[in-house]
């Protein structure tokens, strides 16, 4: 019997290139400097990113590596420090590149990027794990949707930042969302509470939907589709808050203040902390 993926995502990816070119098209002279909720990037910056996170798996496409020696990583927060350091040096080279060489550059970039994560097979080992979720070793559909949710919440930035519609829809939303509530039992994994103990997570909406926690005997599980009659607390959040909340773009106090609530607080507030991106 064949194996489901459970956040199946490869699909949508050419869907998502076509709108960021098309969006990259539409931007006036002006628009590329607009700043974005990503702290120190602009438009173009964050468009620049997109580029590097094209580059480096057509790297992998190409069996490339460089000569450098592997950087000494000892924790999760020495990985964050080095992917930090990373897009820096990019982003810094990447200001002399013109929006229109940038656009071209990506047009080239994005059907290999695709391509490299097509040669993947889905049930092997992933060359990273998807480490916002707890995992030493991952799978490469874990991987190609967290490469997902990083294209959809960079353009998502731009398209806010420039004032056009966004990708918050059924089709295009709810896969990131999903991939991102697998960072669940890892943010709860110092959370105490009683065998059976169930937290239900919502996004309001028809691109989103519910999720839920249930303490395990020594660990909380992540589930979907449950009908229970006790829920011990709730969380509801708007699809614009929590794709902000999860990538660090607003505080967890703005999102709690747009959030909706009920049981205990105690077991709702681990997930305002978390993130589903490296940061």
């Amino acid at each position: 019997m064949e194996q489901v993926i459970p956040v199946q995502t490869l699909h949508l990816f050419p869907v998502l290139d076509k709108l960021l070119l098309e969006l990259l098209a539409s931007l006036s002279p002006e628009d590329w400097h607009k700043p974005t909720v990503a702290r120190l990037w602009n438009v173009k910056d964050v468009a620049a990113h997109l580029l590097d996170v094209s580059v480096r798996n057509i790297a992998s496409l190409h069996h490339y590596q460089n000569n450098e020696p592997p950087p000494q990583i000892n924790s999760y927060q020495d990985l964050v420090a080095f992917l930090n350091e990373l897009n820096a040096v990019w982003i810094k080279a990447m200001k002399r590149v013109s929006p229109q060489l940038l656009t071209n550059q990506l047009e080239s970039a994005l059907p290999q990027h695709l391509a490299y994560l097509q040669s993947l097979d889905p049930w092997a080992p992933s060359m990273f794990s998807v480490a916002w979720a707890g995992e030493d070793t991952s799978l490469n559909w874990f991987h190609i949707a967290r490469e997902y949710t990083e294209k959809w919440h960079h353009q998502q930035q731009i398209r806010d930042a420039v004032g056009k519609p966004g990708l918050i829809t059924k089709e295009l939303y709810y896969p990131l969302i999903d991939t991102f509530m697998y960072a669940l039992p890892h943010t709860y994994r110092n959370t105490p509470a009683r065998v059976g103990t169930v937290i239900k997570f919502t996004v309001s909406t028809d691109a989103g939907g519910d999720w839920f926690l249930k303490r395990a005997a020594n660990k909380w599980e992540l589930a979907k589709g449950l009908s229970l009659e006790k829920i011990d607390a709730s969380v509801i959040l708007d699809p614009d808050t929590a794709w902000k909340l999860f990538t660090k773009a607003i505080s967890p106090e703005v999102a709690l203040i747009a959030s909706g609530t009920t049981g205990d607080i105690i077991l709702v507030n681990p997930m305002f902390n978390m993130v589903a991106v490296m940061a």
